[in-house]
């Protein structure tokens, strides 16, 4: 039985690999750092794949059963690479399970205040749990009303993917600054 488990990871390896290196690409593009006023800093880029991270998990929340595994497996990916890149900047090995399960609750932390915003269609309330999120050692920080705006654009964007992309791990999310949005 539990032989079977390892199988089915192993095959949707590839398409996990795939999605994910889509989703990290997309966290990449220099325009969040040097228009949407996201720090380009390790807590910056953080935010920023969990924001990715969130949007496809929220997409996939209504896909099949596979589409759900695939999610699971993204963000199982994507702890794991936390993990490298926390034992990269020389944290000892004793402080990493205590600051994976920081990480961990803070990435569920902002999928729930995201959700509720975005649930409710409330840009505003976005761009304040984002700002809260990214600037939390200030009272006011940049704003995040384009972030949120893309956020919003993205979500749209995803819903249109089909189950065939979700399944193969061939769903994008738009380019940033391409959906008529004003950045800055």
């Amino acid at each position: 039985m539990i032989f079977g488990l390892f199988r089915k990871r192993n095959h949707n390896q590839i398409i996990v690999v795939r999605q994910y290196e889509a989703l990290t690409s997309m966290a990449r593009e220099p325009v969040f750092y040097t228009g949407y006023n996201v720090p380009d800093t390790v807590m910056g880029r953080f935010e920023l794949l969990s924001v990715v991270m969130i949007l496809f998990f929220r997409r996939t929340r209504s896909s099949a059963t596979s589409g759900q595994e695939l999610a699971q497996e993204i963000v199982d990916a994507f702890f794991e690479d936390i993990d490298y890149s926390i034992r990269e900047l020389g944290i000892g090995d004793n402080s990493v399970p205590k600051r994976m399960k920081k990480l961990a609750g803070m990435f569920y932390g902002r999928l729930e205040s995201y959700a509720t915003a975005m649930d409710g269609n409330d840009r505003a309330a976005l761009a304040a749990a984002l700002r809260r999120n990214i600037y939390p050692k200030t009272d006011e920080g940049a704003s995040m009303a384009a972030l949120a705006d893309w956020m919003m654009d993205a979500e749209a964007h995803l819903a249109a993917v089909t189950e065939a992309d979700i399944a193969t791990g061939s769903a994008t999310l738009p380019q940033p600054g391409r959906l008529g949005q004003k950045v800055g």
